[in-house]
């Protein structure tokens, strides 16, 4: 079998076994002993799918542009639609990223009591649905796989999430759903004008570059908006942010570090294989305008980071800042500032992740996530409070952990572009750097340094071995990528290459349209 089929569909088959698991052992299991059953079986299927994944990182060629160990076999062949799946050096990464952070979160849910089997299904079906977005080539496939991964977050938002919970699963679905089927209509329209013979996202490419698919500018705008705007949600941009907040304070430890991890880079994913390759006139034409909010998003997220009291909706807020880097970098159009917005994906699945996860770790001792309830964690909790320190860190951009490096080519690279006003961007950017060392530091110094304020904080436990198995790979990631992140860079070299051609030279005459 195909390592790309075998990688994301194991977690699925994983899933097919675990619920047949479940009818032979649950008739005379005792409810407790499944339940650490299943938690063990799921935590062996998504290490399977890690391990298995390496193939995919020691078989992939560096220096090849086309996507590799592709499959295209026939699947709906009235319509022209193929299981075409492959992966380039836009989503090497974000596959392994995707398996290496499931695991983990399978450790940071062992305290969920509630529906265990449920839970575990829902977390398998969702990282099958999240991997078959990076690896599809075919956009009716790609759809189906951006719209799975609706469901099974929904739930887990829904069912394992806090008080507020309905309200925050519904708002996540009606936001992502909108967005998406405006996606839908724009690839019906992309479908037709090809011919209606194929969904074949290597060959659309191929016709938008050489001009044999000839679309109307004006159309073009509104299939360009229609793309961008379900991405847009999906990172979120803002002002298409709101959703997030209560998604993440709503969710369960390892829903947060999921949906930061992975499912917020599906939308930056997404305009770098969708909307620059395809419409690169537009998109130059458009960059100025989504700069802006990006710059926006950087700002106001740091701002509004800094004056949260729940330490979770803290780091929510974090992410609309560092994903509003991403955004920034991908407009900017220059390899530096492309490479740093791929980079920064990467760096802020692995640090914002890790955020995530110490704040459930403190929550799940504490039952509180208000910084004020906390003081002076670091003399009864050492081990915790290193680790804590040094993802905060890394997530504020210090040099030699891996948030540093992607921020550092998205302001070189942006303020090199020639986009307009691309150098103002990249200083009002910066101020993002410098508000996110305020809102982290500020937290890190009142909950764990200063005296111990409260009796509980004082009897509080440091970590456990199973909560170092989930921490200590991501403290490890963080230092590697800061250390040597050549290691990264050159695999994704080539492919952001390409889509910086795409937009430099199919779109030099933006002004000839307006």
């Amino acid at each position: 079998m195909n390592i790309i089929t075998l990688t994301t569909f194991l977690p699925l088959i994983g899933a097919l076994v675990l619920v047949l698991y479940s009818v032979v052992a649950g008739r005379e299991g005792e409810p407790n002993k499944l339940n650490n059953q299943y938690r063990y079986l799921t935590l062996l299927i998504t290490t399977a799918t890690f391990l298995v994944s390496l193939g995919i990182l020691t078989g992939f060629d560096r220096n090849q542009v086309a996507a590799q160990m592709v499959v295209k076999a026939p699947w709906i062949t009235s319509l022209g639609t193929s299981y075409h799946v492959g992966i380039d050096g836009l989503s090497v990464w974000l596959v392994l990223l995707t398996t290496f952070l499931m695991p983990l979160s399978v450790l940071a849910s062992w305290h969920v009591e509630k529906r265990v089997r449920e839970y575990m299904l829902f977390m398998l079906v969702l990282e099958t649905g999240m991997l078959g977005v990076f690896v599809s080539l075919d956009m009716f496939l790609f759809y189906l796989f951006f719209e799975i991964t609706l469901i099974p977050m929904y739930f887990l938002i829904g069912v394992w999430g806090g008080e507020r919970r309905i309200y925050a699963a519904i708002k996540f679905f009606i936001y992502t759903v909108v967005g998406s089927l405006l996606m839908l209509a724009a690839i019906i329209a992309i479908y037709y004008y090809n011919g209606g013979t194929t969904f074949d996202i290597v060959e659309i490419t191929q016709n938008f570059a050489t001009k044999r698919t000839a679309i109307p500018f004006p159309v073009q705008r509104m299939l360009w908006f229609a793309f961008a705007l379900a991405f847009f949600i999906k990172v979120p941009l803002w002002p298409l942010h709101t959703w997030l907040p209560d998604a993440h304070v709503e969710a369960p430890t390892a829903g947060s570090i999921i949906l930061a991890g992975v499912l917020l880079k599906m939308g930056t994913y997404g305009l770098m294989r969708f909307n620059l390759p395809l419409f690169p006139e537009v998109s130059r034409e458009a960059a100025p305008f989504v700069m802006t909010l990006a710059v926006i998003g950087i700002v106001y997220g740091a701002l509004v980071a800094m004056v949260q009291p729940d330490m979770k909706k803290l780091v929510a807020y974090s992410s609309v800042s560092h994903l509003g880097f991403v955004v920034l970098g991908i407009f900017a159009f220059t390899e530096q500032a492309l490479q740093g917005a791929l980079y920064q994906m990467l760096a802020h699945g692995i640090s914002t992740g890790a955020l995530f996860m110490c704040v459930g770790m403190i929550y799940d001792r504490r039952h509180t996530r208000m910084i004020d309830e906390f003081g002076g964690v670091a003399t009864p909790m050492p081990q915790f409070s290193t680790m804590f320190l040094i993802v905060s860190l890394s997530s504020l951009g210090l040099p030699l952990l891996n948030g540093f490096i992607g921020e550092f080519l998205i302001l070189i690279g942006t303020f090199s572009s020639d986009v307009p006003y691309a150098k103002a961007f990249a200083v009002f950017g910066g101020l993002g750097v410098i508000l996110s060392a305020v809102y982290l530091l500020w937290m890190l110094q009142r909950v764990l340094f200063g005296d111990v304020t409260k009796r509980e904080n004082a009897e509080l436990e440091d970590m456990e071995w199973r909560e170092k198995v989930a921490l200590i790979p991501l403290v490890a990631m963080a230092l590697v990528m800061g250390i040597a992140p050549m290691l990264f860079l050159r695999g994704s070299e080539k492919a952001v290459n390409k889509v910086k051609e795409a937009v430099q030279i199919n779109a030099p005459k933006v002004a000839e349209h307006r």
